[in-house]
């Protein structure tokens, strides 16, 4: 029997046959998962910790208790630091071919247990049945994607020519130990990212997930330690950020640190590395954005609606790559407002259980209060919230986070909520009259991650392309006007303060941020 399809950010269509294996894994997280107490893995052991437990409610009602994990402290940082540099020699030293093999059974088991995978990020963040299967697939082809870049470069070792005599060889070695810090909005795919990047190229890793996924963490180190990584070459350890962070970034022995997550927290991160450590070494992150997307008077404004409404409200507008701030030409601005509330009228808040789920709860406390402060700001300011502004909390979505996709007119370009990353579903949309304008001021923030415009002309998209100042962008995408990004075929970076390296996740570049260049030349 043939492979149903796979699911897609932008397709996030399914073969019928999905849906009761997926169910299924529902019923089966519900009766044997929710509530159970796990540990913390460093080296062969498990842990638990002597500040006791913390406690990871769902957002979809927060009277379900999902999971207790350790409130792991800095002394479990230093262990999990400790036992990833006794098991560098032998990892680093596994030939690269067998580091593929290994990461390529990851990538199987990953495929046979998606739907469990899928289960788990619901009921942790809140992600629909067809984005949560998205991001299990995605860590799919990513970890095939870099297997085969491995391969594509042997390596990453060159015999070279020098002068006479000479026989050369450059080869790209792992630097060591590296903590990998990952978000709730991409649990799975994110931390896969970043932890695969850095396994595959021979370094050992601390993977420390974000106290909102902290399950669908334990179920990546599973997949790895199954897959054939041994202990000590992953650790995975639980508890608040700041009992870590002092510890990754002042410790000799850590040799980089990756991270997803806000502004503030990486540039932290990024300024005690640098400043603690004795010399200059890696720090890659991604954070975040303030995603435009631009319509002009030739755009096709279905596509433009269906595009906007995929990316700044899918999985609630709390992606890196969601849409938040529209510019539209003076001509059809109107006419793109009417279609784009008519399209939101059709589009249900829901329990993201729900087979027809597209839209589901926002992630926390803090996130309502955002949502709510955004609001009030945008009305004081003079905004008109033509569609949402409210929180929904009667009847069955009383216990969870739930608001209404809103979008709001009237403010200037100049506003700060055309600035603020919110993370929230919260759209701001201006008229522009002239494109180098749009363009313009597209471009002025300090974040640089995805971008998008709609138009039919092809003049008007080459000068988008030629100026926007983005790493990530797209024209007449209606599955995702600034979302949706797919290892391969594109490679997600971040410029300015969206991102430190310059090198795509899921790019032909990303495995080189987790290596150094050696030259060796022999003279016979």
């Amino acid at each position: 029997m043939p492979k149903a399809p796979k699911i897609t950010y932008t397709t996030l269509f399914a073969d019928e046959s999905i849906h009761p294996k997926y169910e299924a894994a529902l019923k089966k997280f519900a009766s044997t998962h929710l509530g159970k107490h796990y540990a913390m893995h460093i080296g062969a052991k498990e842990v638990r910790s002597a500040a006791g437990e913390f406690e990871h409610r769902s957002p979809i009602d927060t009277s379900i208790v999902v999971s207790y994990f350790p409130v792991g402290q800095r002394e479990h940082a230093k262990q999990a630091i400790d036992a990833a540099k006794r098991a560098f020699p032998a990892w680093s030293g596994t030939p690269w071919r067998e580091r593929v093999k290994i990461l390529r059974r990851a990538a199987e088991i990953i495929d046979e247990r998606k739907f469990e995978i899928a289960a788990t990020i619901t009921y942790e963040v809140g992600k629909n049945r067809l984005e949560a299967l998205a991001e299990a697939w995605e860590a799919i082809d990513a970890i095939n994607l870099y297997a085969k870049v491995m391969e594509d470069n042997k390596g990453y070792a060159k015999e070279t020519e020098g002068g006479p005599g000479e026989h050369g060889k450059i080869i790209a070695r792992p630097l060591g130990v590296w903590p990998v810090i990952s978000p709730f909005n991409f649990p799975f795919m994110l931390a896969n990212g970043m932890a695969t990047g850095a396994l595959l190229t021979g370094n050992t890793v601390v993977l420390k997930p974000t106290s909102e996924a902290p399950l669908t963490g334990l179920m990546l180190y599973k997949v790895y330690r199954d897959a054939g990584v041994p202990a000590g070459a992953v650790n995975f350890v639980t508890g608040p950020g700041p009992n870590f962070s002092v510890e990754f970034t002042e410790n000799p022995d850590v040799a980089g640190i990756t991270f997803t997550g806000s502004r503030v927290v990486g540039l932290g991160l990024y300024r005690e590395f640098l400043t603690h450590q004795p010399y200059v070494k890696p720090i890659l992150l991604e954070l975040g954005s303030k995603n435009p997307a631009i319509i002009t008077a030739k755009a096709d404004l279905k596509k433009a609606v269906e595009g906007i409404v995929r990316a700044a409200y899918g999985y609630s507008g709390q992606k890196c790559s969601a849409n938040s701030r529209v510019y539209v030409q003076s001509a059809v601005k109107d006419e793109f407002l009417d279609m784009l509330k008519a399209r939101l009228e059709s589009l249900k808040v829901q329990d993201p259980r729900e087979k027809s789920a597209f839209m589901g709860p926002i992630i926390n406390d803090s996130a309502m209060e955002t949502f709510v402060r955004a609001v009030k700001e945008a009305k004081k300011d003079g905004g008109k919230v033509i569609f949402g502004g409210n929180v929904i909390s009667k009847g069955d979505f009383s216990r969870g986070y739930y608001v209404q996709p809103t979008v709001v007119t009237g403010l200037p370009a100049s506003h700060e909520l055309f600035k603020r990353e919110l993370f929230v579903p919260f759209l701001v949309v201006a008229e522009f009259a002239d494109l180098d304008k749009a363009i313009d001021e597209a471009n002025d923030t300090d974040y640089g991650l995805t971008a998008g415009i709609f138009s039919e002309d092809k003049k008007e998209v080459a000068k988008f392309m030629d100026k926007i100042q983005f790493g990530v962008v797209y024209a007449n995408r209606s599955g995702g006007a600034t979302t949706g990004a797919w290892p391969g075929p594109q490679s997600f970076v971040g410029w300015k303060a969206s991102g430190s390296t310059g090198k795509g996740i899921g790019g032909p570049s990303y495995l080189l941020t987790f290596l150094r260049e050696q030259s060796q030349t022999v003279v016979s």
